[in-house]
């Protein structure tokens, strides 16, 4: 079976309902009540959004969406694409059009960038450490409610792979399901039986439960909580069929020690629910109205 998804498509209108709702929040019942009172109507603008640190690029559909939903007449030139590397102050993207519009637009924009940039590199972090290794970093269900399809993309962009998106795309059994069961073995055949159409991950935290669970032949096995050197042992009990995962207090200053020991892939949960925004800036500055009358031309 594959290690995990290494692509993901998300649809313009998944997009768009996203940024709708933001906006929404944002804006409020009156607008930016603020930019409406100090900035004419008529007044042209040019942005530029930078990054203070380096990082990862991901959301930048978000950005566009945040802008053309908030009004009408704004272009964006981005200067790099998701997935790139970014300098400190570097050039995202420069918007220009109506001042109201990119004022208005400017903080949901930048929480999308910000937030899925921070992902993004976060992930492309851990996928460095353990470079030249044959694991790969996967990322788990611990994601923002209402945002993972955002999230996982945005790990796909930093170098990741996702885990399963819902808990309808696979099967992990851990041990509440274990102890509802009965036992390791049991909580498999439960599985296989209810759907073998999916893959059946099953959690284990000692070797003796990895052994139970190899003679029964789930198609992945997480090894939960467990040091290097006890991964390296349990990988000597595994198939090479099965797929092995790592997973639990593992960090950049570690992960490659677990990547070394042949897993297949390492679980970071940290890589969405603990991820830092990348810190980004905009500078909006006005256009003289005889200069946008000249663009316009």
């Amino acid at each position: 079976m594959p290690l995990g998804l290494s692509t993901l498509t998300l649809p313009a209108p998944l997009i768009n309902e996203a940024v709708k709702n933001a906006l929404l929040e944002d804006l409020g019942r009156a607008g930016d009540i603020t930019t409406l009172a100090t900035i004419p109507e008529e007044a042209r603008a040019e942005a530029v959004i930078r990054a203070r640190h380096q990082g990862v690029v991901a959301g930048m559909e978000f950005v566009r969406s945040s802008f053309s939903q908030t009004g009408p007449g704004v272009t964006i030139d981005f200067k790099m694409n998701d997935g790139a590397v970014i300098q400190p102050n570097d050039i995202f993207a420069v918007i220009r059009g109506p001042a109201q519009i990119i004022l208005s637009a400017e903080r949901v924009a930048l929480n999308y960038l910000g937030h899925l940039s921070g992902i993004a590199t976060a992930t492309a972090k851990f996928v460095d450490r353990i470079k030249g290794t044959h694991a790969r970093i996967t990322c788990t269900r611990k994601t923002t409610p209402g945002l993972r399809l955002l999230e996982k993309k945005a790990v796909i962009h930093g170098g990741g792979i996702n885990h399963r998106m819902d808990l309808a795309s696979g099967m992990l059994i851990k041990e509440n399901h274990i102890e509802g069961s009965g036992s390791i073995s049991d909580a498999i055949h439960a599985c296989f039986q209810y759907n073998r159409d999916v893959w059946v991950e099953v959690e284990c935290e000692t070797q003796d439960e990895v052994k139970e669970a190899v003679q029964v032949c789930p198609d992945i096995i997480l090894l939960d909580n467990m040091t290097p050197e006890q991964v390296r042992l349990c990988r000597q009990l595994v198939p090479d069929s099965i797929l092995l995962e790592a997973s639990g207090n593992i960090t950049l200053d570690n992960a490659r020690l677990y990547a070394e020991t042949g897993v297949n892939r390492i679980a970071i949960g940290a890589i969405t629910h603990s991820a830092t925004a990348l810190d980004l800036s905009m500078l909006v500055q006005a256009i003289p109205m005889n200069s946008a009358a000249n663009d316009d031309s």
